[in-house]
């Protein structure tokens, strides 16, 4: 079992081959042994065809292949598994971080406009942590540094400063667009954004 520990791991696509989730190799046999998935198999020329448990232990195991050792002898494992009961994408809201704040507010001082440098802005909270200010999408934006410092325990209003827009939390984003390749998987490719 210590072989497929140390294997990638396995996409699993929705019913409609969309990438919503990656599995282990140990998760992604289970779901094919239980008939939750079906193997993709997927030949060196892109061609793919989804493949139940019964007919992927008898699949032969090519070159380029990852395979797990059982009493059987060689199996192959699956890059890629098609759920085959889930047709949703599920949609995953971002977790509030600095850098995600950044990225929402697109690197720019949100009183001031100003496009800021790493290192030159930080987190202001609009209602002031001690006036009960929440830190949360919609009470925090990023800041000038300077700014910042200058507005310190103080409303925009108080401190005479203008925010561009309102700060919101942004909108949930499909799993896929979250699903990254770190290893280099090339059957992948054909799934991910």
């Amino acid at each position: 079992m210590s072989d497929i520990i140390q294997l990638p791991v396995v996409l699993v696509l929705n019913r409609s081959w969309q990438a919503i989730h990656v599995k282990t190799p140990a998760e992604a046999f289970c779901m094919m042994a239980t008939g939750a998935a079906s193997g993709l198999d997927i030949e060196p020329d892109g061609a793919m065809r989804p493949v139940l448990w019964a007919e992927w232990l008898t699949l032969p195991v090519r070159g380029h292949d990852r395979v797990v050792k059982t009493v059987r002898g060689e199996l192959r494992v699956p890059t890629v598994i098609v759920s085959t009961n889930y047709a949703r994408v599920p949609m995953r809201r971002r977790s509030f971080s600095g850098r995600s704040l950044w990225e929402r507010d697109g690197g720019v001082c949100q009183y001031t406009g100003r496009p800021l440098k790493p290192g030159e802005g930080n987190i202001d909270h609009i209602v002031p942590r001690s006036r009960g200010g929440r830190t949360d999408w919609e009470n925090c934006v990023l800041a000038h540094r300077e700014v910042n410092s200058r507005k310190a325990n103080k409303t925009p209003d108080e401190a005479g400063l203008k925010l561009l827009r309102k700060p919101v939390a942004p909108r949930p984003m499909p799993a896929t667009a979250l699903i990254r390749n770190t290893h280099g998987v090339p059957d992948w490719e054909h799934f991910l954004v």
